[in-house]
C-alpha cells in the first residue's frame, strides 16, 4: 500500500523549468551578451578606477585535475568580483605564468 505524499506536503510552485538545459541555452545567452556588448560596457564603466589585476595561471599546471583546481578558480572568481563591486577596475586575466 503506497501513499501519495505529493498531495500531503506543500511543494513550491514555480515557472522555472526542472532542468537548466545549459548546453542548449548557453550559446543563446552568450550571443545576446555579445550583441549587447555587456562585457565591453562593464570594462568601460570601470575606466579610471583603481586597478586590481589577479593574473590567473594555467588550469592544470601541476598534474591531473582535482577538486583543488575547482576551488582555486572559484576563489579567484570571488576575489575579482568582490574587487569589482568594491569600486576597482578588476578585469579577469586568464593565461600562463
Amino acid at each position: 500500500m503506497s501513499k501519495d505524499y505529493k498531495a500531503s506536503i506543500n511543494l513550491p510552485q514555480t515557472d522555472f523549468p526542472m532542468r537548466g538545459e545549459l548546453p542548449r541555452r548557453e550559446p543563446k545567452m552568450l550571443a545576446e551578451w555579445e550583441a549587447e556588448g555587456r562585457y565591453a560596457r562593464l570594462q568601460k564603466a570601470q575606466q579610471g578606477r583603481p586597478r586590481f589585476v589577479l593574473h590567473d595561471g594555467p588550469p592544470y599546471a601541476n598534474g591531473e585535475i582535482h577538486i583543488g583546481h575547482a576551488v582555486n578558480k572559484i576563489l579567484k572568481d570571488v576575489v575579482v568580483k568582490s574587487k569589482r563591486i568594491s569600486g576597482f577596475d578588476a578585469p579577469y586575466v586568464p593565461g600562463w605564468d
